[in-house]
């Protein structure tokens, strides 16, 4: 009788925490795992005549779309290198931005700066490939015209010439995403005890000392996990970073082409949402498995730092 009293009071304790959880919990729910109940269209070629339930089964002949296809190898190479750019130089970028964001002693200044920061997250891809529109057109864009028509150098037609599109992609997804990224490194920096800063201080630590002594050692963990939630989506890309931004253009699909673009012009065309069923499902599966392999190094390495 007492353990269900002493549950129910612990339940009463909990019950506005739950409350909290509970909006993005359903979200979770019926954005994350509800749409998990279709996994088996992958394995069907849908007759909308017949109906989802009613079409026939396929087995893995929707899986073969992905690799049969000659640009197999480009999509696969491109989102997995392009996705390792992202999380190394993201995370390298967040956390160098999250340090000088921690060293602003006056809150009105940090909050002003941590607007700013944040604002490039907020703006839509579709608006954010016109503003680099703005700046590559080959005609009356910014670079041509005022930089490099005044200096005397060649113009470059951007939207034609892929070997620029590496790099430009990845200087984009840094400016739209690594202040946002910093949010979560700036939390966890200012919530470390000052009096740890003030002892290093005492025993004649600079800055720099204190950042890579202090700051980064205790901010490993944190690098680590999120870094682990990060390679679950390296066969994932940003759609509008990839079909949006460099206008769709066909010369430039060498560097442009993802799983996700492939399979949204391939669904265009054909018209066939198994197989864009079954890309999802491969994408989700090699996703979960890279996290395993992951987080079992980490485990191995450090067992703290492991996230599960």
């Amino acid at each position: 009788m007492n353990a269900t009293v002493a549950k129910r009071r612990e339940l009463k304790k909990m019950m506005p925490l739950l409350l909290l959880a509970a909006p993005g919990l359903l979200y979770l729910l019926i954005n994350n795992y509800i749409p998990m109940l279709g996994i088996f269209i992958g394995f069907k070629e849908v007759d909308f005549t017949k109906g989802i339930f009613g079409s026939d089964w396929v087995g893995f002949a929707n899986f073969k779309f992905l690799f049969n296809t000659s640009d197999a190898f480009i999509m696969t190479r491109n989102t997995i290198l392009y996705n390792v750019a992202f999380i190394v130089l993201g995370t390298i970028c967040s956390v160098f931005i999250a340090l000088l964001m921690s060293e602003l002693l006056t809150k009105v200044y940090s909050k002003f700066f941590q607007s700013g920061l944040v604002l490039p997250n907020l703006i839509s891809m579709v608006v954010l490939s016109y503003l680099v529109f703005a700046f590559l057109n080959s005609d009356s864009g910014f670079i041509n015209l005022s930089i490099l028509r005044p200096l005397g150098l060649p113009e470059i037609s951007w939207y034609s010439e892929a070997k620029y599109w590496p790099y430009l992609l990845v200087i984009i997804q840094l400016w739209k995403s690594a202040g946002y990224g910093s949010i979560v490194y700036f939390a966890f920096i200012a919530g470390i005890d000052k009096s740890i800063y003030e002892a290093a201080k005492i025993d004649g630590a600079g800055k720099l000392k204190q950042i890579f002594n202090i700051t980064l050692p205790l901010l490993k963990p944190t690098i680590i996990i999120l870094g682990l939630l990060s390679v679950g989506r390296i066969f994932n890309s940003d759609f509008g970073l990839f079909y949006q931004v460099p206008m769709n253009a066909g010369a430039l699909y060498s560097t442009t082409q993802t799983i996700d673009t492939y399979v949204y012009r391939a669904l265009i065309q054909l018209n066939d949402i198994g197989m864009s069923a079954a890309a999802g499902l491969y994408q989700s599966l090699v996703g979960f498995i890279l996290v395993l392999i992951v987080n079992a190094i980490v485990r191995k390495v450090n067992a703290d730092n492991a996230l599960f």
